[in-house]
């Protein structure tokens, strides 16, 4: 004769709708972003994050971060890019000209490694 084990029931989920901020899902992208974007491609302007491979604007070495930030210079959906980003919380990437760094908008990307004792002398 065999005996059925049957285990005790799960606990029950809370069901409070409520959300934290940090928490909440990010909003969508707005209509005026897509509608810039549209409007830059139809006039046949060129959007480098189109052009260039995505890669670019996810490198990993400062130079290639600053020569991403250049490509975003002369992008006629600048400002709707980098509003898009920090509306979504972008964690990183170049963004509207920007370098995003776990959610920050920081200046320069500092190099892999320890930083120096010593300045170098160049």
């Amino acid at each position: 004769m065999s005996t059925v084990i049957t285990p005790p029931p799960l606990p029950s989920v809370p069901t409070d709708k409520t959300v934290k901020a940090d928490q909440a899902d990010p909003p969508e992208v707005t209509l005026m972003q897509l509608t810039a974007i549209d409007e830059a491609d139809s006039l046949g302007l060129p959007i480098p994050c189109r052009a260039f491979d995505p890669e670019v604007f996810f490198a990993e070495t400062p130079a290639d971060v600053e020569y991403a930030k250049s490509l975003c210079g002369t992008c006629p959906v600048k400002a709707a890019c980098l509003t898009g980003a920090l509306e979504r919380r972008e964690p990183w990437g170049v963004w509207g000209g920007e370098l995003f760094v776990q959610g920050v908008v920081v200046a320069r990307k500092r190099p892999r490694g320890r930083p120096r004792k010593t300045e170098v002398m160049a």
